[in-house]
């Protein structure tokens, strides 16, 4: 049952544990609060949903997850995905109900894909995820998410849907139309948000207690009298029952954006939970939070709840905050629940460009410094692999940034394995095998080269390994090859059949090739193909020092250069 319904495993520890849990929950709540209000706006949807999303969604999440302290809910990235794909269809300005119906869809659909890779086992697929492309594409999400507020925070009435480039060339051709008021609002929330941050024992309230602040300064600056605009009415209701509005022609035009939402928040799920993971030691089930995003989208999407995902900042600070349970993710969106159900009419009154100045700080925290430095300094194709994601996330769709940096991450990673490392092994002083282009004087049997391949053969590597045996067997110097195979991870189908004619021409026209050391995972193909047979088992050594001296019982010539005391003989 515990497979099934995971919190079975968990809801007896939550009774030992529950103090915890509830300061936890309660820190939590604290700050799902204005988040829930600025990733709402970030996706384009009316507050609301933001606190409907941050309700319902970490407690099926925390139901069905196997992480103790991963919190699912709104997020950043998830959100500026949703309002990239459903505003090319609506917008939201002029249809705000055709908008939501588009993005509760879509939450629906990309639950459904999240659901389906959980249940066929597939959560590997994220490993195939370089970490460039998820550092590039949130590094571009984060400027994205900042130039899209500057019209709140310059009062500057920006067209809706405008690109980056436009942004930035409207705002510079209206600079004189800048509403100062507005202006001093948010760059009065971030500053204060930036000053509180810094102090440790309220750091983790930065957001609420600046958002109030930024309030207040808005209240004293007059307001709507000089075009502050507020968030305006916010329902005090519970998150309504309403069934999407499933359309084939809608389906059809928004399974691609779903298929990419499914994946990035399965991601930013796989890599939160490894990340505290890390430090707890708790072992994860990535196939079981697959699923429980999958379920918690699709029933969550019944009732008027958009996309979510995992969050790292309060999948962190739930952790930090002590929490030993996913009780704790309960909890906190239980205060929620009571938080819109009695004190929603407050929120009403938060102003938009002090939200402007919160969602300037939050893409500004997305963009991972410490890693990109990391990225520059130790490999160019990683990146050139962050590079035009990051590139791409500006001017392209998002889900096609992210498409074009994951295929040229496998490019990459392809090109590599299908070039395994040969290396011509010789023996020293000591009688060790060596590299010849590590020490020089290294001695070589006449009769026998010895090589070592350090990678794995299959279709892909193919071609390098041909053309080193090719220009071997065409040189007429070397007659027999020993292949270290310790290096050798697997061999597929298509390098068992080239493997098993090269050893037959050897054969017939030299001496022949043999093998040491080979991993039994790497001979599976060999033996079920019935390769191995053809070969010759006899021609497989458990390793090179028995393989040396049953091939040089074979050689009917002495041999010119000795190398081993088997050349003695």
């Amino acid at each position: 049952m515990q497979k099934f319904f995971p919190f079975l495993a968990w809801l007896p520890l939550s009774k030992k544990y529950w103090k915890d849990d509830l300061i936890a929950g309660v820190t939590g709540t604290i700050i799902v609060i204005p988040q829930a209000v600025a990733f709402a706006m970030i996706a384009g949807m009316p507050p609301v949903y933001g606190f409907y999303t941050a309700m319902l969604t970490p407690v099926i999440a925390a139901i069905f997850g196997s992480s103790y302290h991963l919190v699912s809910g709104p997020t950043t990235t998830s959100s500026i995905v949703l309002y990239a794909i459903i505003s090319k269809y609506v917008n939201v300005e002029t249809d705000v109900e055709a908008f939501v119906s588009l993005a509760i869809l879509l939450s629906f659909m990309a639950g459904v894909i999240k659901l389906v890779m959980g249940i066929a086992r597939m959560g590997k697929l994220v490993n195939f995820v370089s970490n460039s492309v998820i550092i590039g594409f949130s590094a571009g999400a984060g400027v994205l998410i900042a130039f899209k507020q500057l019209k709140h925070i310059f009062g500057i009435k920006v067209p809706q849907g405008s690109s980056f480039y436009h942004i930035i060339q409207y705002i510079v051709t209206h600079f004189s139309d800048t509403n100062w008021y507005a202006f001093a609002v948010a760059s009065g929330t971030l500053i204060i948000a930036l000053l509180i941050r810094r102090i440790k024992k309220i750091s983790r309230l930065y957001m609420l207690v600046a958002m109030i602040i930024g309030s207040l300064i808005a209240f004293w600056l007059g307001g709507a009298l000089h075009g502050i605009e507020t968030v305006g009415h916010i329902p005090s209701n519970l998150p309504p029952f309403k069934v999407p509005a499933f359309n084939y022609q809608n389906m059809k035009m928004l399974n691609g954006g779903a298929i990419v939402l499914a994946i990035l928040g399965l991601v930013e799920a796989a890599a939160i939970s490894r990340s505290i993971a890390l430090h707890t030691h708790q072992k994860l089930n990535t196939n079981q939070e697959f699923v429980s995003q999958g379920i918690s989208n699709v029933v969550s999407s019944f009732f008027s709840c958009y996309t979510s995902s995992a969050s790292f900042t309060r999948s962190s600070i739930n952790y930090q905050s002590g929490a030993k349970t996913p009780m704790s993710a309960v909890i906190s969106a239980v205060g929620l629940l009571i938080v819109v159900l009695f004190f929603a009419k407050y929120a009403a009154f938060l102003p938009k460009p002090a939200m402007g100045g919160i969602i300037l700080l939050v893409g500004y925290n997305l963009i991972d410094f410490k890693h990109i430095k990391q990225i520059i300094v130790s490999s160019k194709r990683e990146l050139m692999v962050f590079g035009i994601t990051f590139l791409g996330t500006l001017f392209l769709d998002l889900e096609q940034a992210l498409i074009i940096g994951v295929f040229l991450s496998l490019f990459f990673y392809l090109e590599r394995t299908s070039k395994p490392n040969i290396a011509e092994l010789g023996v020293d002083e000591n009688n060790k095998f060596v590299n010849l282009i590590r020490v020089d004087n290294l001695k070589e049997c006449s009769n026998l080269k010895v090589i070592r391949i350090d990678g794995s053969l299959y279709f892909g590597s193919i071609e390098k390994v041909a053309d080193y045996f090719m220009k071997m067997y065409e040189s007429h110097q070397v007659q027999n090859i020993l292949v270290v195979s310790d290096g050798i991870n697997f061999i597929d189908l298509a390098a068992a059949e080239w493997l098993t004619n090269e050893v037959l021409k050897w054969q017939k026209d030299r001496g022949g090739i043999y093998f040491s050391g080979m991993k039994l995972v790497s001979q599976d193909v060999l033996k079920k193909g019935g390769f191995i047979k053809q070969i010759g088992a006899e021609n497989f050594f458990t390793d090179k020092h028995k393989a040396i001296a049953e091939i040089h019982k074979k050689f009917d010539t002495p041999c010119d250069t000795k190398a081993f005391k088997e050349c003695e003989g």
